[in-house]
């Protein structure tokens, strides 16, 4: 430490000696009064960084550890069903019989993951027309005092909770399919047009967000070549924007799929394969929120509820692994 100091002493001597500078009085320092060690010192600044970048650090091994705990508790008690109850995996995903205080040859979950399936794909098929039409109006047509209320009634549906959204589904259009098609009311069809109004404002709000980044001169280059607003439209920003309408259809799949309560409201909570989108069935979800509470931790129905929340979660990683390959491709 003191050859440092005395190297940067003698760096400031001679940069003292060398100055050239009229109006900088730096001639009458003595530079024996000159205190190398606070010059070595960290500043306040240079302290603020480091506590910066620790926190950072922290901040993320922190939420590293939270998700390896999440999955592998996850992972621990949803795989339980397999290697401690001895329950075939291939029964699990292709049986529909699903009465887990029965024993081990009643734990099939694919009536449930056609029906979570179901729900999901016609909720997106229904709400990705209406979203792209909304973000064309309100980046190609509109972008004043409409464009910013449909913004805003955007975030409202975003804001509004789940259970509202079910509760307004248990007494408004259970009702209505009741009347128009008969049966309970309960259904895909049901759960499709909940999740069709919850997963439209996060499609929508992606598809803005693609159509914006499209670059103006590619609009300017088209309207030069003699193409019509629609025609720029439909040949230029959609295939420009292609990559990140299917990330913000995906998002909508994962916020669908995932849905819970208000899903769980408006379905029936059947476990049955559906034969129609009338008659009540259950997803994966409904089935959680419904029957966790409803068992022994450690027995073969909570073991059974837990690989269900396994399943839950390996879409999850598939959702996002497809967004990271769209993302990669465009």
């Amino acid at each position: 430490m003191a050859k440092k100091e005395q190297d940067l002493q003698e760096v400031v001597e001679q940069a003292i000696a060398q100055q050239k500078v009229p109006h900088v009085k730096i001639k009458g320092i003595n530079p024996r009064n000159i205190d190398i060690a606070r010059l070595t010192k960290p500043s306040k600044e240079t302290r603020q960084e480091r506590w910066g970048k620790g926190l950072t650090a922290l901040a993320i091994v922190l939420i590293g550890v939270l998700i390896v705990a999440i999955i592998g508790f996850v992972g621990m008690h949803g795989l339980a069903t397999f290697f401690t109850d001895k329950v075939n995996i291939f029964h699990f995903l292709f049986s529909s019989d699903w009465n887990p205080s029965a024993g081990p040859e009643h734990v099939g979950a694919a009536a449930m993951i056609v029906t979570s399936f179901a729900v999901t794909l016609l909720a997106a098929i229904i709400a990705t027309p209406f979203a792209i039409a909304v973000a064309l109006f309100m980046t190609e047509y509109e972008s004043g005092k409409k464009a910013n209320f449909l913004q805003s009634v955007m975030e409202l549906l975003v804001g509004i909770p789940s259970v509202v959204y079910g509760f307004l589904g248990l007494t408004v259009v259970v009702p209505a399919i009741r009347t128009i098609f008969g049966g309970t009311g309960f259904g895909i069809l049901t759960a499709t047009l909940i999740l069709f109004v919850m997963v439209l404002p996060t499609i929508t709000s992606l598809t803005v967000d693609a159509f914006k980044a499209v670059p103006k001169e590619l609009r300017k280059s088209s309207a030069a070549l003699g193409a019509t607003q629609w025609q720029t439209i439909f040949h230029v920003v959609l295939r420009a924007a292609r990559a990140r309408i299917m990330t913000a259809i995906i998002f909508g799949m994962a916020r669908a799929f995932g849905e819970a309560l208000a899903v769980q409201m408006a379905i029936g909570n059947a476990v049955l394969m559906p034969y129609n989108l009338v008659s009540p069935a259950a997803t994966l979800t409904s089935q959680l929120t419904s029957q966790m509470g409803n068992t022994v931790m450690g027995t073969l129905p909570n073991n059974a509820l837990w690989s269900l929340a396994l399943l839950l979660l390996i879409m999850s990683l598939v959702f996002n692994f497809l967004v990271h390959l769209i993302g990669k491709k465009s």
